[in-house]
C-alpha cells in the first residue's frame, strides 16, 4: 500500500503547501486516540522469553495486540533489528511488511518511523562493530567521526531505518559508573566537538540522530547508573550542558532524549525547565524529545512522582516529552479517555502531535510517492525471505577499513621506556585473560555483546579475531607462547605459576588485562555494569603484579570500557598501551602499535587513576579538589586527560600572542611552532588549555578550549595557529549568568592538561560582559608551514 492509496485529495498530502499547514490539516482530521497513536512506539518481541536488553523490560512491557492497536496508527517501531539476531536482507524484508501493515491498518495510511541503536555501529546482526565513543574522544579527530556518522547512518537508512539513538554526550564525573565506555571523554568541549561531528553524518545520511541523555546522567552519586544527581547550576551549566548545546547549535540533530535521572529531587521527564523552558524556549529545538526507555512509567515506578500511568503521561507530556519509548505504557487508551473527559489538557498531545508529524512529514513519510521499500529491496521488493538471506552485506570491507582507522588513531601508547616496537623475532608470551576473548573490543551496545550473547547457538556474525591470534600474524617470525592467568572477573590464581612461568621463558610479555562488556552487571562494563572503585576485575591487579615481578620487560595492554588504577604499572611496567572497546578492528590496531607498523596518536580522553578509590576525579578539578597538604587522599592521576606518546618526537617552540590585552568582546591569537625531530610521519595533538587565576567563582586549573590535531611528516614544521575569542572565557557567574570577567587569563598549549609546555598571559579589559548562548564556542584554528 502506498499513500496514493488513502486521501488522494486530502491538504496534508499536497506536497506544493508548507510542511506545517499539511500537518495542521492531518491533526485537525484526527481522533483524539489516532492522534495518541503516534506518540507511542511498539516493540515487537521484547516481551519475549530471555533476558533483559534494556532496563526493566518486562516488568513494564505488556502483550500488544496489533489487529486491535494498528487501526489508530503508530508512531515508533522499536528495534526491528536489534532485539533479536536476523539476516540483515530478511529485516529488511520483514521491516517493510511491518510498515505496509501499519499503513494499510490506519485510515491515513501513515507508516511509523523505525529506530534503532547505533552507539558502536548499527546494532543488528552482522553489521560492522565500530569503537565505542570513548574511543572516539581518544581519536581528538571530529572529522573522522564525522565518517563514521555518515556510514553508520547510510547503513541504517539502507535498510529502512529512520533514527538512531545515539550519539550519548553525557560527559565522564565518575569512572566508576558503567557507562564511561558509551562517553566521549570527561571533558565537555572534547565531548561537544566530536559528537557534533557524528550527529551530522548520521543527520547528512538522511537519518535522525538523537541527543543522550538530556542531562546529568553521568554525574549521579558514587557512580551509581539510573542514580539521583546533586549538581549544582554551574556544574550542571558549565560542565553538563555545554556538549548538548553545541550540538544543537552546529549538528542539525532532529532529537533529544531526556536522562534517567533526577536533578535535586526533580525527575527529568518531568522537568518543564529543562525540556521546554532551556531546550525549546532558550535554545529553540524544534524536533522530537523522545523518551529514555521506560522513563514516563519510571515516573511513577521509581521517583514516586505520579500516582498512576496516565498522570506520568500527564507530566512527561506537559514537561516537553513528545513520544513514549520503547513501547505503550502510559500514552495508552487510559491517557486518551483522559484527553477526551478533559482530565488532561488536549493541547498537549497536539502539541507532542505536531512535533512528531512534522518530522515524519520532513521525512517524505506523509508524501503521495513515499514508499516501504528499502534501498537494499528496491530491486526484489516482492521476494520471499529465503530469496534474499544474503543479499545485504553491513560489514563490507570499505566499514572495515573505517573501522581500522578509527582503532589505530584511537589506541594509546601510556607508556614506553624503548621497548616498542618490539623486535619482529622476539619471544614473546601473551598472558591475561583479555587475550584470547573475541568480546574484549566490544562495547555494551555492540550488538554480539548486547543481543548476540543470548543467541549461542547462532554464529557472531562478524570476524573478531582475538589479540593472541592478531600477535601471531603480526610477527610471523616470533615464537609466541600463551598462558590465561586468571579469568576476567573470576578472581581465579590458580593460573599465576603457569603465567609466570611463560613469562620466565620470553623476551617480553603482552600482559592483556580489562573488561568483559556486559548489561547489568553481567559484565565488568556497561549499562549498570558499576564498581566500587577502579581496581581492575576479577584477580587482574594481582596478576599483573605476579607478571611485573618477574623482571621480563611487560607490555600492560589494556582492552577495557573505562580507565583503572594500574598497581606499580606506571614505575615498572616497560609499555602501557591503553584501548577502549575498539571494535572489530581492536586487535589489529593494538599489534600495529606494538609492532610499529602504526605510529600511535591516540589521547586519554579520561584520566588513568593513579588510586582506585579516589572517586570521583577528573582533570577538571578546582585547586582544593586537587592534591592538598590537608587530606591524606591524592586524586592525582597517574596519567592526565589529553596525555598520549607516539614514536616521532616532537619539539614545540616560539609560542606567541599577538596582543597583551583584549577587551570583553575581541579576540586574540597564540600560536606555536610544532615540529617531527623523528625519522618517521606521526601526528601530534595541539592541546589549548585556560586557566583563569582569579574569578569571581571556583574555576578549573585547566580547562580545554581548543585542539589540532596535526599530521607531520618527517622533519616537518607547521606553525598552530588559535584565534580564541573572549567568550571562550566565560563561565557561570555568582549570579548565575554567563559572563566573561576582566582580568588575566592563562592559554596554555599542553601536550595534555598536565603537561602544559608553553602559556601566554592576556588581560581581559573593561566591564563584566555577560553572554548567552549565542557566545561563540570556538577558536579558530589555522596549521602555516
Amino acid at each position: 500500500m502506498t499513500l496514493h492509496d488513502v486521501h488522494v485529495d486530502a491538504a496534508w498530502r499536497d506536497t506544493d503547501r508548507p510542511l506545517d499547514e499539511r500537518v495542521d490539516a492531518l491533526i485537525a482530521a484526527m481522533t483524539t486516540a489516532e492522534k495518541v497513536a503516534q506518540l507511542y512506539g511498539v516493540w515487537v518481541g521484547a516481551s519475549d522469553d530471555g533476558e533483559d536488553v534494556a532496563p526493566h523490560q518486562h516488568d513494564l512491557s505488556d502483550p500488544v495486540d496489533l489487529d486491535q492497536l494498528l487501526p489508530a496508527g503508530l508512531g515508533q517501531l522499536t528495534r526491528p533489528f536489534g532485539t533479536a539476531p536476523v539476516d540483515p536482507a530478511v529485516g529488511a524484508l520483514s521491516l517493510m511488511r511491518a510498515q505496509q501493515r501499519i499503513m494499510a491498518a490506519n485510515r491515513f495510511g501513515v507508516p511509523a518511523i523505525a529506530h534503532e541503536e547505533c552507539l558502536a555501529g548499527f546494532a543488528t546482526w552482522g553489521a560492522t562493530a565500530y569503537p565505542v565513543p570513548l574511543s572516539w574522544g581518544a581519536t581528538f579527530d571530529p572529522d573522522l567521526v564525522r565518517e563514521l556518522g555518515a556510514r553508520i547512518g547510510a547503513d541504517m537508512r539502507s535498510v529502512g531505518v529512520h533514527q538512531g539513538l545515539a550519539p550519548v554526550l553525557d560527559v565522564v564525573r565518575d569512572a566508576r559508573w558503567g557507562r564511561v565506555e558509551e562517553t566521549i571523554g570527561e571533558d565537555p568541549y572534547l565531548v561537544g566537538t566530536v559528537a557534533t561531528a557524528y550527529i551530522q553524518g548520521v543527520e547528512r545520511a538522511g537519518v535522525i540522530a538523537t541527543l543522550k541523555h538530556f542531562v546529568g546522567y553521568s554525574a549521579s552519586r558514587a557512580g551509581r547508573n539510573l542514580a539521583p544527581v546533586s549538581v549544582g547550576p554551574r556544574e550542571l551549566a558549565d560542565v553538563l550542558l555545554p556538549p548538548f548545546e553545541m550540538a544543537l547549535r552546529e549538528s542539525g540533530v532532529r532529537s533529544v532524549m531526556n536522562s534517567y535521572t533526577d536533578l535535586d529531587g526533580v525527575p527529568t521527564a518531568a522537568d518543564a525547565s529543562l525540556l521546554t523552558g532551556l531546550l525549546r524556549d532558550t535554545w529553540g529545538f524544534d524536533g522530537t524529545v523522545v523518551a529514555d526507555y521506560f522513563s514516563v512509567a519510571f515516573l511513577k515506578e521509581l521517583h514516586g512522582h505520579s500516582e498512576g500511568w496516565t498522570d506520568a503521561a500527564a507530566a512527561a507530556l506537559g514537561a516537553g516529552i513528545d513520544v513514549e519509548l520503547p513501547t505503550v505504557k502510559t500514552f495508552g487508551p487510559d491517557l486518551v479517555a483522559a484527553v477526551e473527559d478533559g482530565r488532561v489538557d488536549p493541547a498537549l498531545v497536539d502539541r507532542a502531535l505536531r512535533r512528531v508529524l512534522l518530522q515524519k512529514a520532513q521525512l517524505g513519510m506523509l508524501d503521495p510517492q513515499w514508499s516501504p521499500v528499502p534501498d537494499v529491496l528496491a530491486q526484489v521488493p516482492d521476494a520471499a525471505a529465503e530469496d534474499v538471506r544474503g543479499l545485504v552485506d553491513l560489514d563490507p570491507p570499505a566499514n572495515r577499513a573505517l573501522a581500522r582507522r578509527i582503532a589505530e588513531e584511537a589506541v594509546v601508547l601510556v607508556k614506553n621506556d624503548g621497548l616498542l616496537p618490539i623486535a619482529p623475532a622476539a619471544r614473546i608470551a601473551v598472558i591475561g585473560p583479555t587475550a584470547v576473548d573475541p568480546f574484549a573490543v566490544l562495547g555494551c551496545y555492540s550488538f554480539p555483546a548486547h543481543v548476540g550473547v543470548r543467541h549461542p547457538e547462532l554464529p557472531i556474525g562478524i570476524d573478531l579475531p582475538t589479540l593472541r591470534e592478531a600477535v601471531a600474524a603480526e610477527f610471523p617470525k616470533a615464537e609466541v607462547v600463551w598462558a590465561a592467568g586468571t579469568s576476567i572477573d573470576g578472581g581465579e590464581t590458580e593460573g599465576f605459576a603457569a603465567a609466570r612461568d611463560a613469562a620466565s621463558g620470553a623476551d617480553l610479555v603482552v600482559l592483556a588485562l580489562g573488561d568483559r562488556a556486559g548489561l547489568f552487571g553481567r559484565g565488568t562494563s556497561g549499562e549498570g555494569c558499576d564498581v566500587a572503585d577502579l581496581t581492575l576485575p576479577g584477580a587482574q591487579q594481582q596478576l599483573l603484579d605476579e607478571i611485573l615481578a618477574t623482571g621480563v620487560p611487560t607490555v600492560v595492554t589494556l582492552l577495557a570500557g573505562r580507565p583503572y588504577a594500574l598497581g606499580d604499572a606506571p614505575e615498572h611496567a616497560a609499555a602501557i598501551v591503553q584501548t577502549f572497546f575498539a571494535g572489530e578492528e581492536g586487535t589489529g590496531a593494538i599489534t600495529g602499535v606494538l609492532s610499529g607498523r602504526v605510529n600511535p596518536s591516540g589521547r586519554l580522553p579520561v584520566s588513568i587513576p593513579r588510586d582506585p578509590g579516589a572517586q570521583p576525579s577528573t582533570y577538571l578539578a578546582a585547586t582544593l579538589a586537587r592534591r592538598t597538604d590537608v587530606s591524606s587522599i591524592d586524586p592525582s592521576p597517574a596519567y592526565p586527560f589529553g596525555h598520549g606518546l607516539g614514536y616521532a618526537p616532537a619539539v614545540w617552540s616560539d609560542a606567541a600572542a599577538d596582543v597583551d590585552e583584549m577587551p570583553a568582546t575581541g579576540a586574540v591569537t597564540v600560536s606555536i611552532q610544532v615540529g617531527n625531530a623523528g625519522d618517521r610521519a606521526g601526528v601530534e595533538v595541539v592541546q589549548l588549555y585556560l586557566h583563569d587565576p582569579v574569578a569571581s567563582t571556583v574555576r578549573p586549573v585547566q580547562r580545554l578550549i581548543g585542539y589540532a590535531r596535526v599530521a607531520l611528516e618527517a622533519g616537518e614544521r607547521v606553525r598552530v595557529t588559535f584565534e580564541v575569542p573572549a567568550d571562550l572565557a566565560a563561565f557561570t557567574g555568582i549570579d548565575g549568568r554567563r559572563v566573561v570577567e576582566p582580568g588575566e587569563i592563562v592559554l596554555g598549549f599542553g601536550r595534555s592538561s598536565g603537561e602544559i609546555v608553553a602559556t601566554r598571559t592576556v588581560r581581559i579589559t573593561g566591564r563584566p560582559l555577560y553572554v548567552d548562548h549565542t557566545r561563540r564556542l570556538h577558536p579558530t584554528v589555522t596549521l602555516t608551514p
